[in-house]
């Protein structure tokens, strides 16, 4: 079971139709796009979530990790489709998730210890912005090389959570 993000910050998702691709093959392209970005502090792995109860099957997943941030992007067929989607999220430690249920005192102390600046958010938008474009790159080289629709800006678009749409 993998340690999932405990705020997830942005989703985004696209069912590309006609195409038939191995998710190992597309995973592996997106890690190939994000390395030549030369982002500090990545780590690559493969994670698996259930799809339903404890029975189900299970999706593997490639993650990208980057200090508290994890992007989980999911690549897999769907009927005569393929299917991508990823889901930001951002590790919350025990200690933290602890400090910001007291009431007045814990965002006080997290305030004060771990402030939310410009910077830490910045950081967070660029990573999220390089996963992104490494992943619809991919998406742009395979559409193009089997000659499907290329997405269009608005399809390109991820949702955001409310913190980042401040």
């Amino acid at each position: 079971m993998p340690d999932n993000p405990s705020l997830v910050l942005s989703h985004w998702f696209y069912l590309i139709e006609g195409l038939q691709e191995s998710p190992q093959q597309f995973y592996s392209l997106v890690e190939q796009a994000m390395k030549k970005r030369e982002i500090p502090d990545c780590n690559y792995s493969r994670v698996n979530y259930r799809e339903g109860g404890i029975f189900s099957s299970s999706r593997e997943y490639l993650r990208i990790r980057r200090k508290e941030y994890v992007f989980d992007i999911c690549g897999a067929p769907f009927g005569n489709s393929f299917f991508v989607s990823w889901w930001l999220g951002e590790r919350v430690s025990i200690i933290k998730a602890i400090l910001l249920a007291i009431p007045f005192v814990g965002q006080l102390t997290m305030r004060f210890f771990k402030p939310d600046t410009y910077y830490k958010r910045d950081t967070a938008l660029m990573f999220q912005e390089s996963v992104r474009q490494s992943v619809l790159e991919v998406i742009d080289e395979i559409t193009k090389a089997k000659g499907l629709r290329s997405l269009t800006e608005n399809d390109r678009k991820p949702i955001l959570s409310s913190l980042f749409k401040n």
